[in-house]
């Protein structure tokens, strides 16, 4: 799978995505990613000054993203893309709520994912519709009831779910949650914390070896 991610900001992916299952993964060559900063598309005058944003129609709040930097970015990472998998996706807190099906789907259908990452009041509403009219598709999606400052905490949290379900990603140690019968209670060892005076044990029936009794309680606290 192959992420390219437009943003204005991208050193803020670095840590994130070079550590833990994610960095693995890019180390062994299971996922990539490429970056397209809009600003680097605007030609720039003496000041080097390059503004991606500008006042909205009509009036209003805020300022909009402009389209062509971003139209453009989108341009280069299509030139880098081989095939005809590939989904664009563009970050709007009304849309549809991003889901693990969605991710299921995602990883299976596409080889290439295009994030854009918004800023201020969104971007110009004709980047849509330029994309559509080149024949690709573009989806919007939002992680949850909030509003963020932009589009690179969402853009993360897809790239991490989407990656859990490409097959050598996740490790020895890890698996697939939600494929699985899981609880939201989980205890590890010692068998008695002592802390603060007091002791907390683990529930016995964990300590039982009965695996019918032991998958009745974890259906009962699943998640």
């Amino acid at each position: 799978m192959h992420f390219h991610i437009i943003t204005i900001f991208p050193e803020m992916f670095d840590s994130y995505l070079k550590e833990s299952i994610l960095g693995r993964a890019t180390r062994n060559k299971i996922i990539s990613f490429n970056f397209y900063n809009p600003r680097d598309f605007i030609k720039a005058p003496k000041n080097n000054y390059r503004p991606v944003d500008d006042k909205p129609y009509g009036g209003g709040p805020g300022m909009v993203m402009r389209a062509e930097p971003i139209l453009k970015a989108v341009e280069a990472s299509l030139k880098k893309i081989k095939g005809k998998k590939v989904l664009i996706i563009n970050f709007i807190p009304s849309a549809p709520k991003f889901t693990t099906p969605f991710a299921k789907i995602f990883s299976k259908k596409y080889t290439d994912i295009i994030l854009i990452c918004g800023r201020y009041e969104g971007i110009d509403s004709r980047v849509e519709k330029v994309i559509k009219n080149l024949k690709f598709k573009i989806i919007n999606l939002s992680i949850g009831d909030y509003v963020l400052t932009g589009g690179e905490l969402p853009a993360m949290v897809l790239v991490d779910s989407i990656s859990r379900q490409i097959p050598g990603v996740l490790g020895k140690y890890e698996s697939l949650e939600e494929e699985r019968v899981s609880s939201s209670e989980v205890y590890t060892r010692p068998e008695i914390l002592k802390y603060g005076g007091k002791n907390y044990k683990v529930p016995k029936v964990l300590l039982s070896g009965n695996h019918k009794k032991i998958e009745e309680w974890k259906n009962l606290t699943k998640k």
